[in-house]
């Protein structure tokens, strides 16, 4: 993925909604009543557009060629910047805030999280997607045929790839976990996103409706299940902001 166009045909092939349905499932927000979200690193804002059918959403985004390209088909507030976005919010304004796959690509994570926890609302919750070393390290193996790429990434100092977003600095649960408690919040549960659905190389089968339903029931049920969340290619994190 070195351009915005690999993106874009990443988010339009069937593994690319699979990680959008999942999302959604995991999430399970219901559409009423509405609630304000806060949708950070919004990307080409297919969350942020899903959310906005029902709900008062605002996006932050730095890539400007992100928001020129990004889903609007719901009404979403669309802000071009960074954390200096959030800084523009009072304390305690969301009631769900979403960062997936973003701090991998910021050196100094646990400021941006600091602040991402302070305006969520008591009793509200931040849900982070994250890439988990392990499950790269499978895929590495496994999809890509590269045990010395998988070798490489056995060592907690290896970094993920590089693409046209940056580097991505790998991070750990327990880093979270340790935020979380820091700043007034719990990890009320951990999920595995991504187990199964990418290993299998015979892409054309993942283009039928059937194949779809059914890798989407398996990641859901294995999401809950430690041996299979351990090796999932990224880990979801809820984290509620303690009364």
């Amino acid at each position: 993925m070195n351009t915005i166009n690999d993106y874009i045909e990443l988010i339009r092939a069937p593994w690319g909604k699979m990680f959008y349905d999942l999302l959604f499932k995991q999430l399970s927000v219901p559409h009423t009543p509405s609630i304000k979200i806060l949708d950070f690193g919004s990307g080409l804002g297919v969350t942020s557009d899903h959310f906005a059918a029902w709900h008062n959403v605002t996006a932050v985004e730095p890539n400007e060629e992100m928001i020129l390209n990004s889903r609007r088909e719901n009404l979403y507030t669309q802000l071009h910047g960074s954390v200096e976005k959030i800084a523009m919010f009072k304390d305690y304004t969301f009631d769900l805030v979403l960062c997936h796959n973003v701090l991998e690509y910021i050196e100094e994570k646990e400021p941006i999280f600091a602040e991402l926890f302070r305006v969520i609302k008591p009793g509200g919750t931040l849900s982070i997607v994250k890439h988990n070393r392990a499950g790269k390290v499978f895929q590495a193996a496994v999809f890509e045929n590269n045990p010395a790429k998988a070798l490489s990434l056995l060592n907690p100092h290896t970094q993920g790839n590089s693409n046209f977003l940056g580097t991505q600095q790998l991070y750990s649960n327990s880093d979270l976990a340790g935020w979380a408690e820091k700043y007034g919040g719990t990890v009320r549960k951990v999920l595995g996103m991504r187990a199964f659905w990418v290993l299998g190389q015979d892409n054309a089968v993942k283009y039928a409706d059937e194949w779809h339903q059914k890798m989407l029931t398996l990641e859901r049920k294995a999401a809950e299940i430690d041996e299979y969340k351990q090796s999932a290619y990224y880990n979801h994190l809820l984290i509620v902001k303690e009364d």
